[in-house]
């Protein structure tokens, strides 16, 4: 048992590919060294801007011997009748390398065959390694490899050098063009000769010594650590995003993180956009209060261990100071006018080239999130309509600022901000920022009943105006963040406990598209058929990333309700009920009944005549389908699905009992209708909240 040590030396790789790069290497060694069957105790890869490296402990020195099980032809044709082996077995064995004496008879039930066990040793393991590196190298997820000079070998930057060890010998190979050695490199500035390797165990150790962290979650740990020590000793937080980390972390071989500040004056700017440009454009990491109020001061990491740190603070002071004060400019110039003012630029600014202007979707957004308003009025929320109206115009005022024009990023948030530098009322300018929530799965929603109107308003004029000119997604084609779109429109009104139809929302979106002139819709009811069906078709990939089974889904949707929050309801109903131990057998009696039903030639009727009930059983389901249809019906007014079902599990013992008992289709016409009729009744109770036949319990 050994330790290999590899190690691939670059120019600087690129710093947000450096972590997928170390992973996909892990991973594809790991896989070819389980397939090769050679095993060993642990694999650890190594990460940092000039390098990628691979240490392996305890590897077995071989692959195991192995038998292998060679079979010829039939006995009947490997030997004639004399027991003399034909020219096939012959063939066979000088194939082999044997002679047709070796050969033994294996059994199998197609009959007997002529076969021979050999044992095939396995390869060296410093024989395999090199073709595993370069596999590996060749598999990663790469989109552009370049060539360096004039080798023809490729990859994302030009290779300086290669290691490859086992324990403190070099196993000779060529692997990316350049001959294996034993020499590393350290530090770009600190230590940049080569330096030997004694001993492949000593990789990391020696790194450290040359002010290289190889292990890049140690220097992360070492990044956010230094980052939450600076950040106390001023009483801040530090805004530290994972993609922002992960990048600074493959930026560094000796991370030092460092405090500056800047001029408390541009605290006026919008934080977002400070934010924005201090983690976009020089990887700083921003300091707020414990409020979340940004502070005038931030944190970078330095790649070397200066003797004077002060010169490299007041460098990149320096250099922060120009961006921030073009956001300060921005700023200040989107307030010559007032924020209404900026919207007669959007009068000339396409949405789309067949749906209109801009400023035409701001008005069909305004109409929309009044009608939505007027109904949350309706339902007893507190909600202003004409201050819905004025959210709407101004929701898409902001994409003529210069601040956004500058951080697009800050669409509605920047909107907020001048809103309330204009003195609109808070409803409306809360809501401008909100209109954009949901970003992304899992995001906070809109709070205010004005954000939400906005919300809902924005997502569906923009869906009903895609599908109307056949842009609808296909495939993994959804340009307009459509499918994102419609789960944000459905979590908005179930989590918002909000009662509204989906159908009244899409035919009053639709209407909006007419105007005095006509309407850009063509064909409204095509339109609103495949809206739905695309609203109703995002409620599977919503539930299955919440863990709802699949057959719970279907079985809420073969009702198709159209409300959300409804549909919402009748899932955690089914949920519930897949629980009990009787919805096993009632979902199987209730796939009988509809079969039944489904089979039936004639129209079964809505009443069941009690004096032709005959049988024990019949009488008995009939008596509890009465019962549960009294107590079921106050449930379903308070939409309490979850007792509903609850309820109706009293019915699997008169059902079992029925269909064990009862001939249904008897040579009696007027039986056999009443109890079709019977059973008309027990499908109809359970479909007041799911088909429970779509169930695979």
């Amino acid at each position: 048992m050994s330790t290999i040590l590899f190690e691939l030396g670059c120019e600087e790789l690129p710093p947000k590919s450096l972590k997928p790069l170390r992973d996909a290497l892990q991973t594809s060694v790991t896989e070819q060294l389980s397939a090769a069957e050679i095993t060993f105790d642990s694999v650890k890869a190594f990460a940092a801007p000039r390098r990628l490296a691979i240490q392996i402990e305890g590897i077995s020195d071989k692959q195991p011997d192995r038998t292998e099980q060679k079979r010829g032809p039939a006995i009947k044709a490997a030997f004639d009748s004399d027991g003399n082996p034909t020219r096939a077995a012959m063939g066979f064995a000088k194939g082999l390398g044997i002679e047709a004496s070796e050969l033994t008879t294996i059994n199998t039930d197609k009959g007997d065959y002529v076969g021979f066990e050999q044992t095939i040793s396995g390869q060296a393991t410093t024989e395999l390694l090199p073709a595993i590196f370069q596999t590996a190298l060749d598999s990663l997820p790469i989109a552009k490899r370049m060539r360096s000079g004039a080798s023809r070998n490729e990859f994302v930057r030009p290779v300086q050098w290669v290691v490859l060890m086992q324990d403190d010998t070099v196993i000779d190979a060529t692997i990316q063009g350049h001959q294996t050695g034993l020499q590393t490199r350290g530090h770009r500035f600190h230590s940049p000769d080569y330096h030997d390797i004694a001993h492949a165990n000593d990789y990391e150790q020696l790194l450290d010594g040359l002010k290289v962290v190889a292990d890049f979650d140690k220097r992360q740990m070492l990044i956010k650590n230094q980052v939450k020590a600076l950040a106390d000793e001023v009483n801040s937080d530090a805004i530290v995003p994972q993609d922002l980390l992960d990048e600074v972390t493959a930026l560094v071989d000796f991370p030092i993180a460092l405090r500056a500040s800047f001029e408390a004056r541009f605290l006026q700017v919008p934080q977002e956009a400070l934010i924005s440009t201090m983690q976009a454009d020089q990887k700083y990491f921003c300091l707020t209060d414990k409020t979340g109020k940004l502070q005038p001061y931030f944190i970078f990491i330095t790649n070397i261990e200066s003797k004077d740190p002060n010169q490299i603070i007041e460098g990149n002071e320096k250099v922060v100071r120009p961006r921030l004060a073009d956001a300060e400019f921005f700023f200040l110039q989107d307030q010559k006018q007032p924020l209404f003012a900026l919207t007669e630029s959007l009068k000339t600014r396409v949405f789309q080239d067949k749906l209109g202007t801009i400023w035409e979707k701001s008005e069909r957004i305004a109409k929309l999130a009044a009608f939505i308003a007027t109904l949350m009025q309706q339902q007893g929320h507190d909600i202003n309509v004409d201050d819905t109206v004025r959210a709407g115009i101004l929701s898409k005022a902001d994409l003529a600022s210069s601040l956004v024009g500058e951080y697009p990023e800050l669409q509605g948030i920047a909107g907020t901000y001048y809103a309330r530098l204009n003195e609109e009322p808070e409803a409306v300018a809360a809501s401008l920022e909100e209109q954009y929530l949901p970003k992304f799965s899992g995001d906070v929603l809109p709070q205010t009943p004005v954000g939400i109107c906005l919300a809902l308003a924005d997502r569906l004029d923009t869906l009903v105006g895609i599908f109307a000119i056949d842009q609808a997604p296909t495939g993994s084609k959804d340009p307009f963040s459509l499918r994102r779109s419609a789960i944000g429109i459905l979590r908005i009104l179930i989590e918002k406990q909000l009662p509204i139809n989906l159908v009244a929302l899409v035919e009053q979106a639709i209407k909006g598209y007419s105007d005095a002139e006509g309407s850009k819709i063509a064909k409204m009811g095509d339109t609103f058929t495949q809206v739905m069906a695309f609203l109703n078709s995002r409620y599977r990939a919503m539930y299955t990333e919440q863990g709802v089974s699949v057959d719970t889904i279907q079985a809420v949707q073969a009702i198709n309700p159209h409300m959300p929050l409804d549909f919402d309801q009748r899932i955690r109903a089914v949920q519930a009920f897949s629980e009990l131990s009787q919805a096993s057998m009632l979902a199987d009696s209730n796939k009988r009944v509809a079969n039944i039903l489904a089979k039936s030639e004639v129209d079964v009727a809505d009443t069941v005549d009690e004096a032709l009930l005959s049988e024990t059983a019949e009488q008995n389901l009939y008596a509890n389908v009465q019962q549960a249809q009294t107590v079921v019906q106050p449930l379903l007014e308070q939409a309490d699905y979850t007792q509903v079902l609850q309820t109706l599990a009293s019915l699997d013992e008169p059902l079992t009992q029925f269909f064990d008992n009862v001939m249904v289709n008897s040579d009696d016409e007027a039986l056999k209708n009443n109890r079709l009729a019977l059973l008309k009744q027990v499908r109809a109770l359970f479909l007041t909240v799911a088909d429970i036949s779509e169930l695979q319990l």
